[in-house]
């Protein structure tokens, strides 16, 4: 539930920047340029990132998940709230996107310590036999999160353009506050990982978690950094696709929005689907899978796009988001976390996440550069979207398969805590 605020944050934003931030923000660009720039400040929150990771994932494998998460949400929804009120160019001048930037940039500091704390509290909590299963529900976090945003997005289409760009944009950003509002309720109940607990009660933190992870681990961080621009179809997907099909391919916003929505829906059934399997069929067989799949999938999905017909589009959207992107991302939290020792997994699965996260987040942005440079064709964009998912593969092809071992890996192994449940999980 937390998980899901925090990424309807983060997703409100990216919606807006593709439907109107460009108008509001960057008036005295032409729309392409325009929009270009607000993809920009979209991205600036995936350079915030690792930031957020280091010094989030240093409190949370010194002082325990919890209180990181919470931090992490509290931060969030302050920022999104304070974007629902900032006041556009016409009134403020260039202060606005100034602010603009620094607001995405707290945001994106508070996701880069999102995700480590509730992978790890979900995985950490679970029977060592379906940590697949149980790292898939955070995961599930990011369509519902996508749901809500879209959701807010399509109540606001009977607005015209002008009401929309002057008031209507600002409702889904300001609704964040009472959704914070729940999610702390929720989080303040949840009880500290008992593997960390665990580590606690031995004393077995380190003294700095993260220059321990990047000493001792550096491998299996820079493995998680390849393997993690999976994200880059996430994005094209989501967030490119929406600018894509209403300003190329000429189809309505409402369109592209309900396509969005019917593929998140969808993704909430595979994702725990494909993380039971991973618990079966290991984290590496089903990455790998759809790693394969994504170095090919952009060609047919922009295909698909170009026909401007609706149930097209929706069809390209969802194998995007609910069978290719779902295949690398379900496993993921599982997968990360294994590859790391309890003192130093919040801080090592994060600063490959993170890491790697930053060139998939600026996938908008660079679409957006490749479309204006391809004169507004996407083959440039389809060629960059394989690139990276021919790295994704090799990351995963080099990476350990942690189903059955539940280890570091022999040269990287930290010290052992026993499960009494199951095998040893380092």
């Amino acid at each position: 539930m937390g998980t899901t605020i925090e990424w309807y944050d983060f997703f409100v934003y990216g919606l807006a920047a593709a439907l109107v931030f460009g108008e509001l923000f960057f008036p005295k660009f032409d729309p392409v340029v325009g929009t270009l720039s607000a993809f920009a400040t979209f991205a600036v929150g995936f350079v915030a990132r690792p930031l957020g990771g280091i010094v989030f994932s240093h409190f949370g494998d010194r002082h325990g998940r919890k209180s990181a998460l919470v931090g992490s949400l509290l931060l969030m929804g302050t920022a999104t709230v304070l974007v629902g009120l900032l006041p556009s160019y016409d009134t403020i001048g260039v202060a606005a996107p100034v602010v603009l930037v620094l607001l995405r940039f707290c945001q994106g500091f508070a996701v880069g310590g999102e995700w480590g704390g509730a992978v790890l509290m979900a995985v950490e909590h679970s029977d060592p036999r379906r940590r697949g299963l149980a790292g898939s529900f955070p995961q599930m976090g990011v369509p519902a999160g996508l749901i809500l945003a879209s959701a807010a997005f399509i109540a606001l289409a009977p607005l015209n353009d002008a009401q929309f760009a002057a008031w209507g944009w600002r409702i889904p950003f300001l609704a964040s506050g009472v959704l914070v509002v729940a999610g702390l309720m929720i989080r303040l109940t949840v009880a500290e990982s008992p593997e960390f607990e665990k580590l606690r009660d031995t004393g077995g933190q380190v003294q700095n978690p993260v220059l321990s992870a990047l000493r001792n681990n550096p491998k299996n961080i820079l493995l998680a950094a390849a393997m993690r621009q999976e994200t880059t179809v996430f994005y094209v997907v989501v967030t490119f696709a929406v600018s894509y099909g209403t300003e190329q391919v000429g189809v309505t916003r409402g369109v592209m929005l309900n396509g969005t929505l019917i593929a998140a829906l969808v993704a909430l059934v595979t994702l725990p689907l494909i993380g039971a399997l991973s618990d079966r069929f290991g984290r590496r067989t089903l990455f790998r899978l759809g790693a394969a799949a994504a170095v090919v999938f952009a060609f047919p999905f922009f295909a698909l796009l170009d026909t401007g017909r609706p149930a097209l589009i929706y069809l390209a959207l969802i194998l995007g988001l609910a069978v290719v992107h779902a295949l690398m991302y379900a496993p993921e939290a599982a997968f990360f976390s294994e590859l790391f020792g309890a003192e130093v997994r919040y801080s090592g699965a994060s600063l490959g996440y993170q890491l790697g996260s930053v060139v998939g987040g600026l996938a908008p942005l660079v679409g957006a550069s490749l479309l204006l440079a391809g004169g507004g064709s996407p083959i440039y964009v389809i060629l960059y979207v394989a690139a990276l998912q021919v790295i994704t593969f090799i990351g995963a092809t080099l990476a350990p398969d942690t189903r059955r071992t539940l280890s570091a890996g022999p040269s990287e192994v930290q010290p052992t805590i026993t499960d009494k449940t199951g095998p040893a999980f380092t």
